[in-house]
């Protein structure tokens, strides 16, 4: 694939101390099993997806700058040229977006991190549904894929836009990395598949671990009214 521009960086690193200091004054945010995340070298990290602050502690919060793949609607005035100026990588849900699959893979050619949310959109944080693209990029890359676990981002039975109630507890765990080798050219269907379905087994698992980990709960599902503003 042709490579991009690899998407800016100053800002990624160099706010995010204050980020985390004005995150922290209004919640608890606990970090677990953060030496799970390679220091060095490509990375992509897949979390579960349960509220609209999730994107923002996964940029802030993890223990190396993070270029999560960011729905392209966010990406819209001032609030856009900051996603822009941070690294963040828009994406279009529509279709196959291989324009943020290039960037995706540039940065983890130059040794970088991703993000990515494989639920898609905001929900109940199960991982009921579970898309394919994390696989791809590390079948692709041959970069590992590191497990992040949210809980406590959205309040129970609440909107798709709902924030936690200030001085909420909010985990953020670290899995064991999940290693995939990569595969050169052609990658089949089936083959991602497999991969995906492995990687959702293992996310699973990791979910289940997290929440006894945390003594935390799901929020649930989003409500019909408020998850229908999403689509």
């Amino acid at each position: 694939m042709t490579t991009r521009r690899h998407p800016p960086t100053w800002l990624l690193h160099g706010g995010r101390p204050a980020s985390r200091w004005i995150v922290r004054r209004r919640y608890d945010v606990r970090v677990h099993g953060g030496a799970n995340v390679p220091t060095t070298g490509p990375v992509i990290v897949a979390a579960n997806h349960t509220g609209v602050i999730d994107g923002p502690l996964l940029a802030i919060f993890s223990p190396r700058p993070v270029h999560a793949l960011t729905k392209d609607e966010m990406f819209q005035g001032r609030l856009g040229r900051f996603l822009r100026l941070t690294g963040q990588i828009p994406l279009d849900r529509t279709h196959t977006d291989r324009r943020a699959v290039r960037a995706c893979l540039h940065v983890l050619e130059h040794g970088g991190a991703v993000g990515i949310f494989p639920e898609g959109n905001r929900g109940a944080g199960d991982l009921t549904r579970f898309h394919n693209g994390a696989a791809y990029l590390a079948l692709v890359s041959g970069a590992p894929i590191v497990p992040l676990m949210m809980y406590g981002t959205r309040p129970a039975g609440s909107g798709k836009d709902a924030l936690p109630t200030p001085k909420a507890v909010l985990d953020l765990v670290y899995g064991a990395p999940f290693h995939v080798p990569p595969r050169p050219w052609p990658r089949t269907k089936r083959m991602v598949a497999a991969t995906s379905t492995q990687l959702h087994e293992r996310m699973r698992a990791e979910l289940e671990a997290g929440l006894a980990l945390t003594g935390q709960a799901l929020p649930g599902p989003i409500p019909a009214a408020s998850a229908k503003e999403m689509s």
